[in-house]
């Protein structure tokens, strides 16, 4: 019944609710979905098949799986990628480098007067003679 092109909804997870196309069979418990949601392996306990099919390859991109299914008549959106920039970390190496250090400022040492009396010991007790 789950077979490659078959057009599921996503019951469980994060995904919950989503159409999806089978994209591959993997074994008995799982299959390779791409759709709506993103593309991975799913247990086939967690979707649920429709009486739709797409008519795509085992493995097919998700260009391809794109294409199919606006055939059948409902769109895919974009997957999210953020752009990829260049951290200037070398950069910000050399402009650490290249400010000069903080300098703190020193403070007059503070000198402790001296200790000019000694504290007095207390006198041994003396020995009572019998």
């Amino acid at each position: 019944m789950i077979d490659v092109g078959r057009i599921c909804v996503k019951i469980a997870g994060r995904d919950a609710g989503k159409k999806c196309v089978v994209v591959d069979v993997i074994d008995d418990n799982y299959v390779l979905i791409d759709g709506e949601t993103r593309r991975r392996k799913s247990n086939i306990l967690h979707i649920e098949p429709l009486d739709q099919s797409a008519d795509i390859k085992k493995g097919a991109s998700h260009e391809t799986v794109a294409k199919a299914v606006e055939k059948l008549g409902w769109q895919l959106h974009a997957p999210k990628t953020k752009p990829k920039t260049v951290k200037p970390r070398h950069a910000r190496r050399s402009k650490l480098a290249q400010a000069p250090a903080p300098v703190a400022e020193k403070k007059p040492a503070v000198k402790k007067p001296a200790v000019t009396e000694t504290p007095a010991k207390k006198a041994a007790p003396a020995e009572k003679k019998a």
